[in-house]
């Protein structure tokens, strides 16, 4: 990247918005509403015991909304080159708000259930799109950063979501009435926001777009044809699984052991804050940093933290592990969602987004199964034999992420292409 040559500046965050352009304002300012509308998942149990369905009937709509999102990110990546970063958002939060909207009126469960699994799907559609807009209307020395506020919206959309959706539960009445349609008229609006201020393509994208450009190489097969990106891929589900600990495996650990619960709602309002407060802060500092090791430090500081909730320390173990994969997170966060933009081709963009989003979705879907099923197996010990899938992670990032001098996927030269398979890496 062009940031990270001798002598690079450190663009601050402020500069990073003010100078970006309108649609990437717009997406910043997007993820941050689409988030905040997203506290459909928090309220789906409490909304389905209020309709009389039973527990077993929860979980497995709880599991369809998870597999939904995943997909969802998938498809998103096909939309994005398809529709262009306007169609797939107009489509993504617009059909997102009409589903959302009509959970309230199926009167049968399977229909239901496969309105939250549309629901979990649509709302994802939009965001191989929008990142693969910040990357392409943004300079290479300012890519991390873009990123890092990109997931700044994600993170206090997040963090604000609950408190919204109680607080529309309480002004209906106790209701979920207000609270589903409040959620589908957020949507709405990013969906109209997007209309009006998204390009349909941007240049390089439209150029791309020629029907001769289009090779048997294209698509996700050109993604799988890139082995050295498929490490990433694997690197990134590996990382997922382990991160996903805190809100599944952690909170059984804390009671299995006898600590006070206080004691994990410190923990998890500790990550929260430090990643809101410090991430874009740290970011100023490391975004000139190679990649590589960026990546490759935020993974195994992960698993650092992880592990040490296996000492024998009591509250100082949570505390201070959740310090340390929180200080984890936030050096590598950006650079492990900035790195994907920039693995592959161009006109591969959108593909390569996607199936790194697929992957680290699938990671937090199927991480609290199996780090309940070692907890069970292994107790105290599922700690450390968590830590070692961040150890692989680390170990497979490190192998595929590229430096500037190395060649991207081999697939592009495949499809006709030889300029792009030196396009812009990327570490």
């Amino acid at each position: 990247m062009a940031a990270e040559t001798a002598g690079a500046g450190r663009p601050t965050v402020l500069a990073t918005f003010t100078e970006a352009p309108l649609a990437v304002k717009t997406v910043l300012v997007g993820v941050l509403i689409n988030r905040l509308s997203g506290f459909l998942n928090v309220f789906l149990v409490l909304f389905l015991t209020s309709q009389g369905y039973a527990k077993s009937q929860t979980v497995l709509a709880l599991g369809v909304y998870g597999g939904g999102a995943v997909v969802g990110a998938l498809i998103g990546g096909a939309l994005a080159d398809r529709l262009g970063v306007r169609g797939a958002t107009v489509v993504s939060m617009g059909s997102a708000s009409v589903l959302t909207a009509s959970l309230l009126y199926l009167p049968d469960f399977w229909m239901l259930l496969g309105a939250v699994a549309l629901v979990g799907l649509c709302a994802q559609l939009f965001r191989p799109a929008s990142a693969t807009l910040l990357s392409e209307l943004t300079s290479d020395d300012r890519q991390v950063m873009i990123f890092a506020m990109y997931r700044f919206g994600l993170n206090v959309g997040a963090t604000a979501a609950p408190l919204l959706g109680f607080a529309l539960y309480k002004a209906g009445g106790h209701s979920y009435d207000l609270l589903f349609w409040g959620e589908a008229l957020i949507a709405l609006v990013y969906a109209v926001l997007a209309y009006a201020t998204l390009p349909a393509r941007t240049a390089g994208r439209a150029a791309e777009a020629q029907p001769e450009e289009r090779g048997p190489a294209g698509g996700y097969g050109a993604v799988l044809r890139d082995r050295r990106y498929l490490l990433y891929l694997l690197a990134a589900f590996f990382h997922s699984v382990v991160y996903v600990q805190y809100l599944s495996t952690l909170p059984l650990y804390v009671e299995d052991i006898g600590l006070a619960v206080f004691w994990y709602t410190v923990a998890v309002s500790l990550n929260g804050f430090i990643v809101v407060v410090f991430e874009l802060l740290i970011t100023k500092l490391s975004q000139n940093w190679p990649l590589k090791l960026t990546i490759g430090l935020g993974f195994a500081l992960v698993g650092a933290g992880v592990a040490f909730y296996g000492l024998p320390l009591g509250p100082a173990a949570l505390v201070v592990g959740t310090l340390i994969w929180s200080l984890g997170e936030i050096i590598g966060g950006p650079a492990v969602f900035a790195y994907p933009a920039n693995a592959g081709p161009d006109r591969l963009k959108s593909r390569y987004i996607g199936s790194f989003q697929f992957m680290f979705g699938l990671g937090t879907a199927v991480g609290p199964m199996l780090g309940g099923w070692m907890f069970l197996q292994l107790g105290q010990l599922v700690w450390p034999a968590l830590a070692v899938g961040s150890l692989l992670a680390t170990v497979l990032g490190l192998a595929a992420v590229r430096t500037r001098t190395e060649p991207a996927a081999p697939a592009a030269t495949a499809a006709g292409h030889p300029q792009e398979a030196l396009a812009a890496d990327h570490s």
